[in-house]
């Protein structure tokens, strides 16, 4: 036998890198939680590495998943091995051509790693949604349970697929498995590939579709034969449990691991036996030694071929001494009588004559931890007389009764076995430190790893934890840690906001980075962490990464500095292989990015192994008493905010009952709890400077969070303001009121943006440090709470605007971003009546993740109402808002005609304002002003016919109706939809924010990705060049279509908007949006400078289509932005990473890519110039 070799990989590496063997064709399309084993093959592929038959994969992404479902299905019928990789939706999405696949008997593999499907919310977390909803496919279908099993059982579905002529879904957990790292042992190539049938190959070759042997395929069949048919292929599927039998017999030859389509673990004689598929299965497998090493006969079978269901192989495990049965599913059907591996087991014993009490739960859906706990209460569960049927176990079911009592959690790790619990804020690097801390220890030394990540929804500057292990025993512990030996807190604010050394064992070590010295840290420390710290006798540490990074130009990216001090305090490998081994995985994370950046992480490896400071804990801690927490309700928190919103900003949310969504059954969230989190999070936020202040307000217009604005105040309330509040004489048309600038500080990421675009000759703000501004809260209060907003015709100027309130505030979009200015501006212009429709990615993601709702009302109450439907469908979903609105109003026009005519209790003075809302209710400011008449005179008349019209009386005012999405939404998935509802002429705009990749997936190439970028899926730079979306929509003649980009002229972009959503007709506004995924040198804080510079140089090109111009006798096409200076073409490129690191990975293609990125920008911008130069 071969030399075990083992790696440290996550789940998706492990399915990537068995696919990759045994495929010549993926079809690809990024979905999380799967995106990244498509984005392993197309790098493997660039780099040229060979599967079992010495080629390289051909790689193609398709705009969607039931496009790249067609391509495979293409493929295989070509002869070709092929496969893909989804989830969730996607998943869903290529369900059609599934049956097709599946019914034409072809050996595709889909690698799934299983996730939640969209509900009454999305999620992108793990459960069985997605994979349940296609077991009816025809797909075979296998499931994992843990990274080496995904490693060992990937090949079977291969193997078989093209032996047995029937193609398989092989699946696992989404992010528990998916993205869990392990150290694993490495599956023999050698034997995999002798198992792979050379002659099952031939056949399929001489199957496939060719015109050198012609057949017909994929008729239409009539009533008389197609029943016939469909029947015909069940011999097929009888074989294929044996085959999947026999593969994993040879697998468990070469691994020594046992693997059958049903595995039994625990006692012989067990008479409480679960059975489940998934990740779980681990965790109940400690739970069976736990249980058995205490007296009780338990066991667990773990699912692995779950279609076809086999009642042989599962009888054949099974012990005959089971007396009660219990399944779980990752899943939840709605209305049906048991979730689908509970009726096939069910059906298993009623078939085969086989006595036992079953009963069915449901557990962990979209990654809900499942502990130890929970599965003890499992089998508590089954041990009681009368057991619960269908429950649930994990959550608090106060309505319907149905979750399980948990006990308190136990430790069941291995003897030996080294926790450790991370706590860190996201794009700070702490998961990135971590996975290379977790290969490291795993590659250097003979250790065991594991290492999980968990995430909110924040964009970046969210809350993260990082949950590693480490021993000399296999790891086998799929949830979070709770015991761990080792926490490190990243984030200095953390230690007021969240309970971070709960669990930490007697003896343990705690990190914290810290902002002071010893002595202030000690004086600020919670009283609650003082105790805990004394009684449990915890080694303490800290060290000021926050001011180290600061000091090596490394911003706020403290990760280095922090791992390096782990491995000094923790002591796993010797300090010094550490820093050698930190220091090449440093290399080989930041090479691609610069010398530069590479040498900065070098010198935070050294800092942080000397500034770690070790405090002396104060015997006296353990004596202080804690004082109870404060009880008095805060009655200025809206009663769901204090409920449900701050229990889980919190990371409480676990706890929440069922209840606590009564009356939210369908997913609705009040808007605006954005603005009760104040995070904190900035390092550096803006301090105004009165003096130097122009009043121009551009600070405001390009903030991406709302977080700095400008007031207008009176008299009256600047005497009323907080002590030291300073204003200046308002300028202009503001000259009757006082002038202030005003920072949330609590709500600043510290981009510093407005201190960008800061046109004054000296800076009117400076970046200062968080704390220092601390005064600054109580002003904003008080000028957002008691001085408010002004409405100086906003429509007038970008100036005036600013004074209106934005309706979009404190969103969870990283900090800089260059999408969410569009946005917000758009809700201070035609915020109080707009509806939007949004894609899903990352403008759905910061616009509404619970608890976090940006979008925001009035002091009248109103403002945007948001809806997510899905990514693929968000155009027509706007649409449909659309229609379904204009319906209602022609309804109300109707009744206000038949009462002009007919009506003998209106006056006339009523049905004269009828009929003028009948002649303006397309115009929006004459509708809302119409109404505004209209509705105390239909309250006065109250006649049947009034009160029909003031019970729809919110429909009265013409709505604002914007679809918004990104480019992979637009340009890609989208994209047939956007089409289609730009040539149905009806009045919507459309956003499409351009950061020229999928940004939420991770920086996948979209169309819209130009030639020679560097992005997931182009891993050798894009070679196909930029799709113009706004030139193809302007061939309607009909649509009004502009390019913008605020960072080169905000007034365009102003005047922009302000004619697109007063045009009559549909809109598309394609908006230049800098964006993290970029690599941007200098990092986000420079974003509206990139987006102008992207202009300057002829990267990006301003204009605008207005078809209403051609009715007054001129050009419609108006370019706005002047001759580009190419020289600085080049230049602009090698600002970013994703073109900068083409350079480094493929050197002799970068200059002929860049250059044709030039041609391609100059063919672009002088098809534009020959467009304005038309006569009309």
């Amino acid at each position: 036998m071969a030399e075990k070799k083992f790696i440290t990989c996550d789940g998706n590496y492990a399915a990537a890198h068995i696919a990759y063997m045994f495929s010549e064709v993926a079809a690809i399309y990024p979905i999380t939680p799967s995106s990244t084993m498509a984005e392993l093959v197309d790098e493997w592929a660039a780099q040229g590495r060979k599967n079992i038959f010495g080629q390289t994969v051909k790689v193609v992404e398709m705009q969607s998943e039931a496009g790249a479902a067609g391509a495979v299905h293409g493929s295989l019928q070509s002869g070709a091995l092929t496969s893909t990789f989804t989830a969730s939706q996607g998943l869903l999405l290529m369900i059609p051509n599934m049956y097709k696949i599946a019914g034409e008997l072809l050996p595709g593999v889909f690698h799934v790693s299983a996730r939640a499907l969209a509900a009454q919310s999305l999620s992108i977390f793990g459960d069985h949604q997605d994979v349940m909803a296609a077991r009816q496919t025809g797909f075979a279908m296998l499931a994992t349970s843990s990274v080496q099993e995904v490693m060992d059982l990937a090949g079977v579905a291969h193997i078989v697929a093209l032996k047995a002529r029937v193609p398989f879904v092989h699946f696992f957990d989404g992010f528990r498995t998916s993205h869990e790292i392990q150290k694993i042992e490495l599956m023999d190539a050698a034997s995999l590939t002798a198992m792979f049938d050379r002659e099952a190959l031939a056949a399929f070759r001489n199957r496939a579709l060719n015109p050198e042997h012609p057949v017909s395929r994929g008729t239409a069949q009539n009533p008389d034969i197609y029943f016939q048919t469909r029947e015909a292929a069940n011999k097929f599927y009888d074989a294929v449990p044996e085959m999947v039998a026999a593969a994993m017999a040879q697998i468990s030859e070469i691994t020594g691991r046992e693997y059958k389509p049903f595995v039994y673990y625990g006692a012989e004689d067990a008479e409480r036996v679960v059975i489940a598929m998934g990740s779980v299965t681990e965790t109940l497998k400690e739970t069976v030694d736990y249980l058995n090493a205490r007296g009780e006969k338990v066991g667990v079978v773990t699912v692995h071929l779950y279609r076809p269901f086999s009642a042989k192989y599962l009888f054949d495990v099974l012990p005959k001494s089971a007396k009660k049965i219990c399944v779980l599913d990752r899943t939840k059907e709605p209305g049906a009588n048991g979730e689908p591996l509970y009726l096939d087991i069910v059906d298993a014993f009623y078939s085969e004559g086989v006595q036992a009490e079953i009963i069915g739960g449901r557990y962990g859906l979209s990654s809900k931890d499942t502990t130890p706990a929970q599965m003890l209460a499992v089998y508590e569960n089954m041990a009681l007389a009368t057991p619960k049927n269908h429950f649930t176990v994990g959550i608090v079911d106060d309505v319907t009764n149905l979750s399980l009592p948990v006990g308190e959690e136990i430790s069941m790790a291995k003897e030996g076995t080294f926790e450790a619990l991370f706590f860190g804020l996201g794009a700070d690097g702490t998961v990135g430190a971590n996975k290379n801390s977790i290969k490291i220890i795993g590659g250097s030394t003979d250790k065991y790893c594991q290492a999980y990540f968990s995430y909110d929804s924040k964009k970046s500057g969210g809350y993260t934890s990082s949950h590693l292990r480490f021993g000399d025993k296999p790891i086998t512990s799929p949830y979070l840690v709770t015991t761990p030996d080792f926490i490190a807190c990243h984030v200095p604010s953390y230690v007021d906001k969240y309970d971070v050394l709960k669990g930490l064992k007697v003896g343990g070590s705690f990190l914290l980075n810290s902002v002071g010295d010893v002595e202030t840290t000690c004086a600020t420390l919670p009283d609650h962490m003082k105790v805990y710290l004394a009684k449990n006798k915890i080694n303490f540490y800290i060290i000021n990464a926050t001011k180290i990074a600061a000091e090596l130009g490394l911003g706020s990216r403290t990760n280095t500095i922090m791992q390096s001090a782990f491995f000094k305090i923790a002591n796993v490998i010797p300090f010094e292989q550490a820093v050698e081994e930190m220091k090449k995985a440093i290399y080989k994370s930041y090479g691609k990015k610069g010398e530069d950046i590479v040498n900065m992480n070098y010198a935070a490896v050294d800092a942080g192994a000397t500034a770690v400071v070790k405090v002396e804990v104060p015997a006296e801690w353990a004596d202080i008493v804690v004082a109870p927490a404060h009880e008095t309700v805060d009655e200025s928190r809206p009663e769901f905010v204090r409920s449900v919103v701050d229990p889980i900003n919190a990371l409480k949310g676990d706890l929440l009952p069922v209840s606590a969504f009564n009356g939210r059954e369908d997913g609705t969230w009040d808007n605006g709890t954005a603005a009760w989190e104040k995070r904190g999070i900035a390092v550096n936020v803006p301090k105004w400077d009165v003096d130097k202040c122009i009043q121009c307000n551009q600070c405001s217009y390009v903030c991406p969070h709302a977080a700095i604005r400008p007031f207008l105040a009176t008299e009256e309330q600047v005497a009323a303001a907080p002590e030291g509040t300073a204003f200046k004489q308002g300028l202009g048309n503001t000259k009757s009121y006082k002038f202030r600038i005003q920072v949330s500080p609590l709500d600043c990421t510290g981009c510093g943006n407005c201190v960008d675009v800061c046109p004054a000759k000296e800076k009117a703000l400076v970046m200062q440090p968080l704390g220092s501004q601390m005064g600054e809260v109580e002003r904003w209060n008080y000028m957002h709470g008691v001085v408010g907003y002004k409405d100086l015709d906003r429509a007038k100027m970008v100036k005036n605007s600013q004074f209106a309130q934005p309706l979009f505030e404190f969103s969870g979009a990283c900090a800089g971003c260059g999408e969410t200015p569009y946005i917000k501006t758009i809700t201070q212009l035609f915020g109080e009546r707009m509806m939007v429709a949004n894609a899903t990615g990352c403008t759905s993601i910061y616009s509404a993740s619970a608890p976090s709702t940006p979008y925001c009302t009035n002091e009248k109450g109103h403002g945007p109402a948001w809806a997510n439907s899905l990514f693929e469908d968000n155009a027509e979903f706007g649409l449909g808002m659309h229609i379904g609105i204009e319906k209602l109003r022609d309804t109300l026009a109707d009744t206000m005609a038949t009462a002009i005519a007919e009506c003998n209790c209106c006056s006339d003075e009523l049905k004269g304002v009828m009929q003028e809302w009948i002649d303006n209710r397309h115009l929006a400011a004459a509708s809302a002003e119409i109404s505004a008449r209209l509705i105390p005179l239909c309250e006065a008349c109250d006649c049947d016919t009034c009160r029909k019209i003031l019970e729809n009386k919110q429909f009265l005012v013409k709505k604002s109706q914007w679809i918004i999405g990104g480019d992979g939404w637009g340009y890609d998935i989208g994209f047939g939809g956007v089409d289609h509802v730009l040539a149905s002429g009806e009045d919507v705009n459309i956003l499409v924010v351009d950061t020229e990749v999928y940004s939420n997936t991770g920086g996948q190439s979209s169309k819209s990705t130009p030639i020679g970028a560097v992005a997931k899926f182009a891993s050798n730079g894009k070679r196909i060049r930029k799709k113009d979306l706004g030139a193809i929509a302007m061939t309607y003649g009909y649509v009004y279509v502009a390019q913008v980009s605020i960072g080169a002229s905000q007034t365009q972009l102003f005047n922009v908007l302000k004619e697109a959503e007063a045009y009559p007709g549909p809109s598309l506004i394609i908006a230049y949006a800098p964006c993290i995924n970029h690599g941007i040198k200098g990092g986000m804080t420079r974003t509206q400078t990139v987006g102008k510079q992207a202009v300057e140089c002829g990267y990006w090109h301003l204009w605008h289509y207005n078809p209403l111009l051609e009715d007054e006798g001129k050009n419609p096409f108006v370019l706005d932005s002047k001759e580009p200076d190419w020289s600085k073409f080049r230049d602009f490129l090698l600002k970013e990473v994703r073109y900068t690191s083409l350079q480094k990975t493929f050197p002799a293609e970068a200059d002929e890519l860049f250059a044709a990125a030039e041609e391609n920008a100059k063919w672009r911008y002088n098809s534009y110039v020959r467009r304005a130069k038309l006569e009309f």
